[in-house]
C-alpha cells in the first residue's frame, strides 16, 4: 500500500538510446539530469491483464467493490481513476501533479490486477478500500483532478515491459529511498527505485517538513515484542545500528533486540512516526519515555508528492516528473 498526503500508500521514461547512454547532444533534459517525459511510441507495451481485458487497445471496465456500501459495482477504468487521485493527492494541487498521481494510480491498479486478480476476495478488481487496495473519495473529484486523468488517459509506467511497482510518499525530506530501507523490501530492490535529491524540502511548509513525538518505554516494549517477538532488557538507550543509502535508519538496538526501523514505524503508528528519516542525535532517552525527531512523512520509496508539486511548478510535465523519481522507466499508452 502506498503512502499519500491525504490517505497515507509507489515513473516515467527514456528511450532505448538514453537507457544505454544518457541524453545525447542537444537532447534537452527534465529536472537534474532526467530525460525529457513524453510518452513512448515504440516501446513495447504490456498486455492488459486478461481479468479485465476486453479488447486489446481498448479502456476496460473494472468490478469495484465499494467499501461503505458493501457492494460491487461496474465502472469505466478511467472513472475509478478519478476517485483514487481525488483520495490520494490534494485535489487542488497544480492540474500536472495530479496528472503525474493519474499515471502510477493507473499503473499501481494494473499491476495489482496482473499479480493478485486485484481484490478476490471480494469477486471485484479493485476496491475503494484504502487497506484492501488504494484510497479513493468520489466527493473530492474536482475539475482539476478529471483533466489531469483525461490528460493522461491510458498512460502506464513500465520497466523492461512490465508494470512497475509505483510506490510513492507524501515527502521524502533531502533525500527518496530505497524499497529495502523505506518498506523493509526484503525481495531484491527494484532497480527503478534510486534515491534522488527531492525538490519538495524548497516548498513544503514548515510544520509537515519535521516532526517529533515521544512514546513511553510500555509502548516501545509492546512494539518490539511485537514485531520481533523478543523483549527488550530496558529502553534506556535507543542505537541505530544500520542506516540505509538515503540516511534513514534502517536497524535499531533497543534493549539488546535488533528491530528492522521501518517495521518499528508502523507498529507505533505511521501517522505519529511519521518517517524513518532521524539520526542518534535525533533520539533522546528519558526517564520514562524517548523522544524521536525526523523529517519527512512516509516511507520515502518512489514519488514524494511534494517533490512532484515543485517540479510542475518548474514546468515539468507529469511525465518527466515521473521519470525523475523512477529510474529508465517509460511510459506507454494502453488505450486511447
Amino acid at each position: 500500500m502506498n503512502i499519500s498526503i491525504k490517505a497515507l500508500f509507489g515513473m516515467l521514461l527514456l528511450t532505448t538510446a538514453l537507457i544505454l547512454g544518457g541524453c545525447g547532444p542537444g537532447e534537452e533534459e527534465g529536472p537534474e539530469g532526467a530525460p525529457n517525459g513524453e510518452v513512448e511510441d515504440d516501446e513495447a507495451v504490456p498486455d492488459i491483464p486478461e481479468e479485465i481485458r476486453e479488447t486489446e487497445g481498448e479502456e476496460p471496465t473494472l468490478q469495484v467493490f465499494l467499501h461503505e456500501e458493501e457492494q460491487v459495482e461496474e465502472m469505466e477504468f478511467e472513472e475509478y481513476l478519478k476517485g483514487v487521485v481525488a483520495g490520494e493527492m490534494e485535489p487542488d494541487w497544480p492540474k500536472d501533479a495530479l496528472a503525474a498521481q493519474a499515471i502510477l494510480a493507473r499503473t499501481f491498479t494494473l499491476h495489482k490486477i496482473s499479480e493478485d486478480g486485484g481484490v478476490p476476495d471480494r469477486d471485484a478488481h479493485a476496491s475503494t478500500d484504502i487497506e484492501e487496495f488504494q484510497a479513493y473519495s468520489e466527493e473530492d473529484i474536482t475539475e482539476e483532478v478529471e483533466q489531469a486523468v483525461e490528460d493522461t488517459r491510458g498512460e502506464v509506467a513500465v520497466y523492461e515491459d512490465n508494470f512497475i511497482r509505483s510506490w510513492f510518499h507524501a515527502f521524502a525530506g533531502p533525500k527518496t529511498a530505497t524499497a529495502e530501507e523505506g518498506l523493509g523490501y526484503d525481495e531484491e530492490d527494484p532497480p527503478y527505485i534510486q534515491v534522488v535529491d527531492s525538490p519538495g524540502m524548497d516548498i513544503v511548509p514548515e510544520e509537515e517538513k519535521n516532526w517529533e513525538e515521544s512514546f513511553s518505554h510500555d509502548e516501545i516494549s509492546s512494539a518490539v515484542e511485537a514485531v520481533t517477538g523478543e523483549s527488550p532488557e530496558s529502553i534506556e538507550q535507543v542505537e541505530i545500528v544500520e542506516e540505509g543509502p538515503s540516511g534513514r535508519a534502517m536497524e535499531l538496538d533497543i534493549g539488546g533486540v535488533q528491530v528492522p526501523a521501518p517495521e518499528l514505524r508502523l507498529e507505533l503508528g505511521s501517522e505519529v512516526m511519521r518517517s524513518t528519516f532521524y539520526d542518534e542525535d535525533d533520539i533522546e532517552e528519558g526517564e520514562d519515555e524517548v523522544t524521536f525527531s525526523g523529517v519527512g512523512f512516509g516511507h520515502g520509496v518512489g514519488m514524494c508528492q511534494w517533490g512532484a508539486k515543485a517540479l510542475v511548478e518548474e514546468n515539468n510535465s507529469p511525465e518527466e516528473v515521473v521519470t525523475y523519481f523512477y529510474e529508465n522507466v517509460s511510459i506507454v499508452d494502453l488505450w486511447e
